[in-house]
């Protein structure tokens, strides 16, 4: 039997700890384990008359949270308080707010059922999914669950969630559109090669055609036709696999149906000398299809856009002067009583007011003025308005999350993440 020595564990090979051991009876044998769930997964096997699993091991087994996927891992440094400070927002009560990004998202159904799955866990105090932008609001008391829990119950009805950042959500969308678009151009070119062919095939059944000339074409047809259900419609098949899975019903359900159906009837009748193919119907169903969520794709990313210029108009960095000297700082790191300098042509990074120097301030931002506006101690600046010709220092009095462009940032999220009564009850008739 391929054991181990008695300073480690039997299953694992982990040292034992010094103050309890966790024996299980192996061949008449007590065996040490350094931990419960080893000495379970042990017991379990002798209990399935698997002992000779030990007799033929070359390694010892691996622990339960080696089996964890990696993903999952990384799932739980999205709780850390470092982590949740830059997209996270903290109440009294510990209840605590943030935005997510859900990809996998293609219909009205899939929000439904994400909002559903996620409202059932219990600490979940509100979940609201846009799908217009794929954007969620999620809103819960963490004394009662994390932020990690909330994103492994997503993952695991097949969607993938992550905390909002402006810099992988425009990473996704390159990603996205590229695919896209190279789906739609499969279909497309093999649609038109098709409907060349049913042309010819229509006009033969009319006009009469030699049979090895039409079951030709017909063959054709059926190649050209595969690669756009294979791989330009993949899509429709996995996520209508998915909802089918979880006993739900989306639009994907159908459209799966209709383009395997034909394409399946069409094999068969090219295969058995049948009288009628539909090869032309499944290319061209499958391109108006990708069509319209290609053009569907391009106005989400554009609205969710929106949002995401606001929080590229804030610089990184600002220049904070401390007992005279300059020292670079994260915009984060301002707190109201700090002093900034701000060169011309810099950004101001957080509101404040202005105690030394004179210069004209670009507040379009805000008020849609092309013209500077002169600004001199006292007056008072915003983030994301642009200094002019002139240095000046300033006096920060609100930090980044609670600056005018943020709450303009949360605004427009909040409109993008809410719906009107008839968006809802189009969404409930779509399900």
């Amino acid at each position: 039997m391929n054991a181990g020595n008695d300073q480690s564990c039997f299953h694992c090979g982990l040292p034992l700890p010094e103050d309890e051991v966790f024996p299980v009876t192996i061949r008449g044998e007590e065996r040490k384990m350094c931990c419960r769930g080893c000495q379970a997964v042990a017991q379990a096997i002798v209990d399935g008359g698997l002992e000779s699993f030990y007799d033929h091991r070359t390694e010892t087994s691996r622990k339960a949270d080696e089996l964890i996927p990696e993903e999952l891992q990384r799932f739980d440094l999205y709780d850390e308080e470092a982590v949740q400070a830059s997209f996270v927002k903290v109440a009294d009560d510990d209840r605590r707010t943030a935005s997510l990004i859900l990809e996998g998202i293609t219909c009205a159904a899939c929000v439904w059922l994400n909002e559903r799955h996620v409202r059932a866990l219990p600490g979940v105090l509100s979940f609201d999914v846009n799908y217009t932008t794929h954007r969620a609001r999620v809103e819960w008391d963490n004394s009662q669950l994390h932020l990690s829990d909330i994103l492994k119950a997503i993952t695991a009805i097949g969607y993938v969630a992550h905390p909002f950042d402006p810099g992988r959500q425009e990473a996704i969308y390159k990603k996205e559109r590229k695919r896209a678009l190279r789906r739609l151009a499969i279909a497309g070119v093999c649609a038109m090669q098709v409907m060349m062919l049913a042309v010819a095939l229509y006009s033969g059944d009319y006009y009469g055609m030699d049979e090895k000339m039409q079951t030709f074409m017909r063959w054709v047809s059926m190649l050209l036709a595969t690669p756009v259900v294979f791989y330009a419609s993949t899509d429709f098949f996995r996520n209508a696999w998915r909802d089918l899975r979880h006993w739900q019903v989306s639009m994907d359900v159908p459209v799966s149906l209709a383009i395997g159906g034909a394409y399946s009837a069409s094999v068969w009748a090219t295969v058995t000398g049948g009288h009628e193919v539909y090869f032309d119907s499944v290319t061209m169903f499958s391109f108006f299809l990708l069509s319209s969520r290609f053009l569907e794709m391009g106005a989400r990313h554009r609205a969710g856009q929106a949002a995401e210029a606001l929080v590229r108009l804030l610089p990184a960095t600002a220049t904070r002067l401390l007992d005279g000297k300059e020292e670079v700082v994260s915009i984060r790191d301002l707190v109201p009583g700090d002093r900034v300098l701000i060169r011309p042509g810099e950004t101001v990074p957080a509101d404040g007011v202005i105690v030394e120097g004179v210069s004209s301030v670009d507040e379009s931002l805000l008020t849609g003025e092309s013209v500077p506006v002169l600004r001199q101690p006292g007056d008072a600046v915003v983030a994301g308005s642009v200094n002019g010709d002139q240095p000046v220092v300033v006096t920060v009095t609100h930090g980044v999350q609670a600056s005018a462009i943020s709450e303009i940032r949360q605004l427009v999220e909040r409109g993008l993440e809410q719906r009107p009564r008839v968006a809802l009850l189009a969404e409930r008739a779509a399900g």
